[in-house]
């Protein structure tokens, strides 16, 4: 009888026997394997992708190293895709016997990759299209698993050394240009370090990436910086989305990356400087964030992703602890959470991006708040949305308003509003004004009408809805567009007084920020608030506050308006210049307009706004009598008169 060691022993022999004979026939008919190898892929390129694939020569170069020279791959009849003359690597032979493929080193010399769009015919399009064949699944992913599996093929694809010498990454949208040139890009025991050509239609410039890079123990830290003096442009985007775009150093670090317990951790940090963008979208000058970082610990499970809430992500001065989560456990959920430790208001005022915030330039407050905001989504239960937003502020107090001026609301001054990029006429808001309304003369069926259309509680509000932005959120992922706001009364008069009508990010989000600050001051009252609004709003072509509407439309002060007048003044304000519309060739109101104005006139009867003997007359057609009648397309009536002797009768005798 063998003992267990014997037998261990034994095995360990066996074991040894087959994997030295496998090694042996490997090496006699490796050269053969290679080709064959070759000839696959060059078969399947040509079956599956139309394209030519092909190998000047393919060798082995030692126990564990390929060299391979001439390497082409071309679509037929397009741009090749890319085309290299040396491919030196070796790679980890345990590895390759369990199945994994781990580069040990490799050496690329002269070459490019290049992608180019022609019209709409693109060279790498046939790469894009997904195989008619692949299997659908229903089975749920195990999302740390998968993710966990996708790295470390990766990382295992990272040599531990590398040397590239003359690689070119080339990309034509139609001419859009930009180049890549790595000039050289050395990895040696973890030491990272390169030197890059870029060159576009616009500039060219001279890049470096250094840093650490430990593929095996899954750590990196690099550095981008430029070469020359200056900041780095990034290339493409100018051209293609108008969007220039600059930074003067990147810093991506990863710290762990970690599989325990069915969780995959992932941790590390980001960080830019001096990042500057210019799109007509964004802000109408330059935005400059001259700090900013990110402290990510990103965890995976089996039903779930998230963004772990000790991550900080900070901008300039300010800091939040951001969580972001997706759930697939029992329903799909999204959630977003944003917390902030406490913060000096002035601190908060002089770390927003300079180009973004211009009205705030200059402004000195006292005080210090914390704010909180909980989202959450359940893409199978829609209607359980939650949005929280709050701000908790102590001892805040503006002391200077900088480059605005927030106490213009309480009192007199010109209005004038921008029109497609055009500053239209001047409106004085104040006494002087014969038009000028004060609030108390304004018919109370119109501030019904419109606080019920427009802003049902911005007497209570203190600038935003918090439901209006659900219903809002929830209409949007609906459609799956911009197709709703949450715009109260007192976005529209910030908007209207202090900004412009242009469709940037600065605009919204300065919006947003001014109206927090005006309501959260209380710098004026709701009252006067109003009293502006109904102004200055536009209520027709070349047509702006309530006293010129009531006479424009129906020759009228505001205070005698009546309840049918008010409803359709209040139905106009979003379009206030396509009012007329609403009406036929006979100039009598068409059906939608009608059922609108009803939809409204109802939901003021059920809220207790409007009672019974307010309604009387409402099914007389309304009628416009003032200068907007002449803008109706109204069809002439025919004043052809008839003559009866040109009649022949006939009689009967």
């Amino acid at each position: 009888m063998r003992t267990n060691k014997q037998k261990l022993l034994l095995t360990s022999k066996i074991l040894g026997a087959v994997i030295a004979v496998l090694l042996i026939v490997f090496l006699l008919f490796r050269d053969e394997l290679l080709d064959q190898a070759v000839d696959k892929v060059s078969a399947t390129m040509k079956l599956e992708y139309n394209s030519e694939f092909a190998i000047k020569k393919a060798s082995f170069n030692g126990v564990s190293g390929i060299e391979l020279n001439g390497i082409t791959l071309a679509p037929k009849g397009l741009d090749t895709i890319f085309k290299i003359q040396k491919i030196k690597t070796n790679v980890n032979l345990w590895r390759l016997l369990i199945g994994e493929v781990q580069l040990g080193t490799l050496e690329i010399k002269n070459g490019y990759v290049q992608l180019t769009k022609k019209g709409n015919i693109k060279n790498f399009g046939a790469f894009l299209k997904r195989d008619k064949n692949e299997p659908k699944t229903t089975d749920k992913r195990d999302y740390a698993e998968f993710a966990y599996r996708i790295i470390s093929k990766v990382l295992n694809l990272v040599p531990t050394d590398m040397a590239l010498e003359n690689l070119v990454f080339k990309l034509d949208d139609n001419g859009k240009k930009a180049t890549v040139d790595f000039k050289e890009l050395t990895l040696s025991q973890t030491k990272l370090e390169s030197s890059i050509a870029v060159q576009t239609n616009t500039f060219e410039q001279r890049w470096r990436i250094n840093g650490i890079a430990d593929p095996r123990n899954k750590k990196g830290d690099l550095h981008f910086f430029n070469i020359d003096t200056g900041a780095i442009k990034v290339p493409y985007f100018d051209e293609r989305y108008n969007l220039k775009a600059s930074f003067d150093s990147i810093r991506f670090k990863i710290e762990n990356i970690e599989m325990s317990h069915g969780e995959l951790h992932f941790d590390g940090f980001s960080s830019i400087t001096n990042l500057k963008m210019n799109h007509k979208r964004i802000a109408n000058k330059d935005v400059t964030i001259k700090k900013a970082r990110f402290d990510f610990r990103f965890l995976l499970g089996s039903d779930f992703i998230s963004l772990d809430s000790t991550s900080t992500a900070q901008l300039n001065q300010v800091k939040i602890h951001p969580y972001l989560s997706y759930n697939t456990e029992k329903d799909t959920v999204y959630r977003l959470k944003i917390k902030t430790p406490k913060i000096k208001t002035q601190d908060f005022i002089n770390s927003l991006p300079d180009g973004l915030f211009t009205h705030f330039q200059g402004m000195e407050v006292t005080g210090d708040f914390d704010y909180q905001l909980d989202f959450m989504y359940n893409k199978n239960k829609p209607n359980t949305i939650v949005f929280k937003s709050e701000v908790n502020k102590r001892n805040t107090k503006i002391t200077k308003f900088g480059n605005i001026d927030l106490d213009k609301l309480n009192r007199e001054f010109t209005y004038r509003a921008v029109d497609n990029g055009v500053l239209q006429r001047p409106v004085f808001v104040g006494a002087s004004n014969p038009y000028y309304t004060p609030l108390d003369q304004i018919s109370p069926y119109l501030q019904k009408c419109v606080l019920t259309s427009e802003d049902p509680s911005f007497m209570s509000h203190h600038g935003f809805i918090n439901e209006a932005f659900k219903q809002s959120i929830l209409k949007n992922i609906r459609t799956k567009k911009f197709s709703r706001g949450a715009s109260t009364i007192s976005m529209q008069l910030v908007k209207n007084v202090f900004l412009t009508r242009e469709k940037t990010l600065s605009r919204k989000l300065e919006e947003i920020l001014l109206v927090y600050i005006i309501e959260g001051n209380r710098i004026t009252s709701k009252q006067r608030m109003l009293e502006v609004y109904f102004n200055i709003i536009e209520w027709g072509p070349n047509v702006y506050g309530i006293g010129e509407a009531a006479e424009f439309y129906f020759q009228k002060k505001p205070t005698d308006l009546n309840v049918r007048e008010c409803l359709f003044l209040a139905t106009i304000i979003p379009k206030p210049k396509k009012f007329m519309w609403q009406f036929d060739q006979e100039g009598l109101q068409k059906a939608y307009a009608t059922k609108q104005q009803a939809f409204l006139r109802n939901l003021m009867f059920r809220r207790g706004l409007l009672v019974p003997e307010d309604t009387i007359g409402l099914s007389v057609p309304i009628t416009l009598t003032g200068r907007a009648h002449s803008l109706l397309n109204i069809k002439p009536k025919d004043t052809t008169v008839i003559d009866t002797m040109d009649v022949k009768e006939e009689f009967d005798f």
